[in-house]
Parts: C-alpha cells; sequence; structure tokens
C-alpha cells in the first residue's frame, strides 16, 4: 500500500522535468567548479534575517527563541567573505512569506555568488554566459532603467511627477484608489506593471542604472551627472531572473540603509525585524565585491516554454 501511495504521487509530476532539475543543478555546480568558485552552504535558520520592505520573513519558535529563515543567504554569504574566503557561491531553498503566483512560492531555489575585485560589468557578463549555458544561444540587449521606462512610457522617471505616474497607469486602466502612494512606489509599479511585460520576450535583457532609491545594499555611482544605484536585472520572456549588485561594504552606510528598510516597514505598517549586528560589524572587512541572486526555479521553468513553477517543483505549496 505504501509503495502504490508513493507512485501514485509521483506519477502526478512530468518525471523529464525532475531529472531536468537534477541536470541543472549538475550543470550549474560544473559552471562554478569550472571557474574556481567555491560551493558553500549557509544556514537557513538564524536569528536574523535579512531587512527589506518589500520580502516578509517565515517566523519559527525554536525552544524559547524566534528564528527566522532566511529570504536570502547574503548576510551569512557576506561574513564569509569578510573572513578572507575567495569567491563563492550557494544554492540553497530560501523562503518568504505571501509570495504566492505563477512565478512566486513561499519556499524556492535560490543560486547566490559572489566575486571579489569585480566590476559590475564582469559579473553581468558571467551571468549572462550562465543563463546561455542554461538556456543556449540568445541574443541580448541592454538598456539603463530610464531608457526602458522611456521607451514603454514615453515618461522620464528622472524627472516625473506623481501625478504624471497616476495619469500614465489610469491610461492603461489601472486605477489607484489609494492616496499614499509615494513617488518612488508609484516608479516600482509602472515598471512592473508596464515596462517589463514590453520587454522583448525573445532576448535576454538586461536592466542597469537603477534609481538610486531602489539601491538597497548596492552601491550608488554617478552618471550623466545624476546618482545611481550600482546594480542590474535580468530578464527573459518579460521575467525577471537574476538580480546583481556592486556591493556596498560600507558598514556604516549599511545600517544606516537597513535601519531606513525598517522605518519603511513601519510606514507600510509592518513590523521592524531585528538587526543582525554581527553582520555590521563583519562588513568592516569586506572586500570589494560583486553579488548576484538568481532565481534557479524561474530559470528552469523558463528553460522549459512553462508560464509557472509548479510543474518544475517536487512538490508546490499547495502539493505538500
Amino acid at each position: 500500500m505504501h509503495v502504490r501511495e508513493t507512485t501514485s504521487l509521483v506519477s502526478k509530476k512530468d518525471l523529464s522535468l525532475l531529472l531536468a532539475r537534477a541536470d541543472l543543478f549538475a550543470k550549474v555546480r560544473n559552471f562554478f567548479l569550472q571557474r574556481k568558485v567555491l560551493e558553500v552552504d549557509c544556514p537557513a535558520l538564524s536569528l536574523t534575517a535579512p531587512i527589506d520592505p518589500h520580502i516578509d520573513v517565515i517566523k519559527v519558535c525554536v525552544s524559547d527563541k524566534i528564528g527566522y529563515l532566511h529570504t536570502s543567504p547574503e548576510y551569512r554569504m557576506k561574513r564569509l567573505l569578510s573572513y578572507g574566503i575567495k569567491d563563492i557561491y550557494q544554492l540553497s531553498h530560501v523562503f518568504r512569506d505571501h509570495e504566492f503566483g505563477r512565478w512566486h512560492n513561499p519556499e524556492f531555489t535560490m543560486l547566490e555568488w559572489y566575486r571579489i575585485d569585480w566590476s559590475l560589468e564582469q559579473i553581468i557578463r558571467e551571468t549572462l554566459d550562465l543563463l546561455q549555458m542554461a538556456l543556449g544561444a540568445l541574443p541580448m540587449h541592454t538598456y539603463t532603467y530610464r531608457e526602458a521606462f522611456t521607451q514603454a512610457t514615453n515618461i522620464d522617471c528622472d524627472t516625473c511627477d506623481v501625478q504624471e505616474l497616476l495619469a500614465c497607469l489610469k491610461a492603461h486602466e489601472m486605477h489607484i484608489s489609494d492616496t499614499n502612494w509615494d513617488r518612488d512606489s508609484l516608479i516600482q509599479l509602472v515598471m512592473s506593471s508596464m515596462v517589463e511585460p514590453s520587454l522583448d520576450p525573445n532576448y535576454l535583457t538586461v536592466i542597469t542604472d537603477f534609481p538610486k532609491e531602489q539601491a538597497a545594499l548596492a552601491k550608488t555611482r554617478l552618471v550623466d551627472q545624476k546618482l545611481v544605484a550600482y546594480r542590474f536585472e535580468v530578464y527573459y520572456k518579460t521575467v525577471e531572473i537574476a538580480n546583481g549588485y556592486q556591493e556596498l561594504t560600507d558598514p556604516q552606510e549599511n545600517k544606516l540603509r537597513i535601519e531606513k528598510a525598517n522605518q519603511t516597514r513601519i510606514l507600510m505598517g509592518k513590523e521592524a525585524l531585528p538587526i543582525d549586528e554581527k553582520f555590521i560589524q563583519d562588513l568592516k572587512k569586506l572586500p570589494s565585491c560583486c553579488g548576484v541572486a538568481l532565481g534557479f526555479d524561474r530559470l528552469l521553468a523558463l528553460k522549459h516554454g512553462l508560464n509557472n513553477l509548479k510543474p518544475i517543483l517536487p512538490f508546490s505549496w499547495n502539493e505538500t
């Protein structure tokens, strides 16, 4: 009876996709092995979690303490870099509350890696190499955030005001009833709802030079006398699959940005999260580096021409 039940469950999945999943794991590991990048295995459970206004953590009770399942291995990996380890990557399950949808699951697999003393341009090239290893040879476009925004909306995101953004959304039948939206939030909404869907689905598209308000823990730089976030994202079939930073190394600036993220969470009606003081302390020795986070499940689904994650997960949330 037990054997028949197990067989029945497995038969509901396309086994070829589960085999393809294992194959892509092997290819990713070989990609980094050939490039002498070390695999690490930082814990998923900790006393603190990366703080982001738009990403919600999952709490767990451990004896008499509250712990958090990581939303990314970023903090632990950067601490390892500060201890003197060289180029590293991690393939790990990460966890995010309220993440449901075609391209979301509360537990998913992330590939994250860091390169010491690399420029952002170098790691963009490596990211594209990895994606083409998985997807095959594809044409590529590169735009700045401003270029992509203007091309899709005829609005300059550097100079537009709230009323222009609201009018743009209304013209595309998106009516915002909440008057508390600020300019940056509206820019991000237009980007996700109008700009990203307009990208050529047959190309790997790289978007660079994000607004400084979206820097998170990336450095900023001057471009045409304007401060922008030194980061990039890569899209395929209009889906974001990778996000990379020239990492901010200054511990005090990191702490200020994390504190600001917590303040934003409070304004959004969310709770502030505990700041990882060990992380801040270890940043004093963080070398110059670039990092990328890549959605492994999204990559696999897109490779197989799927429009959602469910077929390539052994079990999605609703199947567990």
